[in-house]
């Protein structure tokens, strides 16, 4: 009786762990509930580019030396917007809009719009707000 409880307990606790590790990967995939409503716009260089799922996703430091990360479109928004891996390179200027996350301890935002050496490649185009 003993093993078989112990073999129910396991089992629930690894369901549990899925679940939750679910949870995160789903929370950091999906939605803008994390966002502001309000859009912001960060100037910068590139730090470093990757384009890994679930989202491709920038590092900008800014003017006054913050590291922040940036989420694009998933690979097919980001790829329909004409921003490839090949676009940019680490050291290009770029301006980011988007929404930066609520907690504005947290140098992290999500981006509509980046316009690299003047052409724009917008992520979200129902959702720039000008």
């Amino acid at each position: 009786m003993q093993k078989l409880h112990s073999n129910t307990v396991a089992r629930r606790l690894a369901l549990v762990a899925l679940a939750l590790a679910g949870h995160s990967v789903a929370f950091a995939h999906h939605g803008w509930s994390w966002a502001d409503g309000e859009q912001t716009t960060l100037e910068g260089s590139i730090e470093s580019i990757s384009m890994a799922p679930p989202h491709p996703k920038l590092r900008v430091r800014n003017q006054v030396g913050q590291s922040w990360q940036v989420d694009l479109g998933n690979p097919s928004q980001t790829e329909r917007s004409g921003f490839t891996g090949q676009t940019a390179k680490v050291g290009d200027r770029i301006t980011v809009l988007g929404n930066r996350a609520q907690d504005h301890t947290m140098l992290h935002m999500k981006a509509v719009r980046i316009t690299l050496d003047g052409k724009r490649y917008d992520m979200y185009p129902e959702r720039i707000k000008e």
